[in-house]
C-alpha cells in the first residue's frame, strides 16, 4: 500500500507533468504539422519512423507518435542504419556493463590496498589526482588509434570513467573502518583475506556501493557521447543519426529513453545500498 506522502508526491508529479505537457503544447501550437492522408501515414509507418523531418520544435503529439512507433516494435532490424530502440539500448548497455565490470575488477581491489596502506595512498595519490579530472572522451582518439576498434574503444572509455569514483570511494570506505574492529581482528589473529571479507568489506560496503552508483551514472552519460563519436550502433548513435535526418521527435524520444534507463540503473544501485545498510 502507498503511504499518504507517496500518494501526494505521485499526484504532484502527475500535475507537474501535465502542466509541462500543456505548456509545451501551447508553445508549439502554431507549429503543428498539417493532417496527412492515410496513404502518407501508412508509408511513414512502413518506413519505421514515428515522425518525419520537422521545420520547428515538435509538439507533444509528434513525440507521442514516435513513442508508439518505436515501442510497438523495439527490436526490428532493417539494416545498419535502421534498428529498433531495443537493439540500440542493448548495445549501449552491453558496452556500459562490460566497461563497468572491468572497472570493478580493478578499482575495488586497488581501493582496498590504498585504503589499508597509507604508504600506497601517498605514492599513488598524485597519479590519481592527475588522471581523475581528464574527460573520458579525451581518451577516445588514443583508444581508437591504439585499439583499432570502435566497440573496444567505447568499452575502454567506460572503464576509465567508471574507475575513479569506485577507486576513491573504496579507498575512503576501507580507511574509515573503525580501528577497534581492525585491532580486534588482529588480536584474534584473523588471516588477512578473512579480515578483508568478514570485517572490512561489510563495514565499507555502503561507501563502495555509493562509488559504484556514481560510476554507473557517469558511465551511462559518457556512453551516449562516445557512441555519437564512433557511430555504428547504440542509443548515442541513434540520437545523432536522427538528428542528421532532422527527425526531432525521434531525438526527443531517444532522450527520454536514455533518461528512463538511467533512472532504472540508478534505482537498482539505490536498492542495493538500502539492502546493505539494513543488514548492518
Amino acid at each position: 500500500m502507498f503511504s499518504k506522502l507517496g500518494l501526494k508526491a505521485g499526484l504532484l508529479s502527475l500535475l507537474i507533468f501535465l502542466i509541462f505537457i500543456g505548456t509545451w503544447s501551447l508553445a508549439t501550437y502554431h507549429k503543428e504539422a498539417p493532417a496527412v492522408s492515410a496513404a502518407d501515414a501508412e508509408y511513414a509507418a512502413m518506413m519505421g519512423k514515428g515522425a518525419g523531418k520537422t521545420g520547428g520544435f515538435p509538439p507533444p503529439s509528434e513525440v507521442g507518435a514516435a513513442f508508439v512507433t518505436y515501442l510497438s516494435d523495439p527490436f526490428y532490424d532493417k539494416g545498419p542504419n535502421d534498428k529498433g530502440i531495443g537493439i540500440q539500448l542493448a548495445h549501449s548497455l552491453w558496452r556500459v556493463g562490460l566497461g563497468f565490470f572491468l572497472a570493478v575488477i580493478v578499482a575495488i581491489p586497488l581501493g582496498f590496498a590504498i585504503g589499508m596502506s597509507p604508504l600506497l595512498f601517498q605514492a599513488l595519490n598524485p597519479f590519481i589526482q592527475i588522471l581523475k579530472p581528464i574527460s573520458p572522451l579525451a581518451w577516445m582518439p588514443l583508444a581508437l588509434y591504439s585499439l583499432k576498434d570502435s566497440d573496444v574503444s567505447g568499452i575502454f572509455v567506460i572503464f576509465i570513467c567508471s574507475l575513479w569514483p569506485m577507486l576513491i570511494n573504496t579507498a575512503f570506505g576501507v580507511a574509515a573502518v573503525r580501528r577497534d574492529w581492525i585491532n580486534v581482528a588482529r588480536t584474534l589473529e584473523v588471516k588477512p583475506l578473512r579480515k578483508a571479507f568478514q570485517v572490512i568489506l561489510p563495514a565499507a560496503a555502503p561507501t563502495i556501493l555509493t562509488g559504484m552508483r556514481i560510476s554507473m551514472g557517469i558511465a551511462w552519460l559518457v556512453i551516449v557521447a562516445a557512441e555519437m563519436l564512433v557511430g555504428g550502433t547504440g542509443v548515442g548513435y541513434f540520437v545523432w543519426n536522427e538528428w542528421n535526418n532532422l527527425a526531432l521527435p525521434n531525438v526527443i524520444f531517444a532522450v527520454a529513453m536514455i533518461g528512463l534507463v538511467g533512472m532504472v540503473l540508478d534505482q537498482l544501485f539505490g536498492s542495493l545500498q538500502k539492502l546493505v545498510t539494513y543488514r548492518e
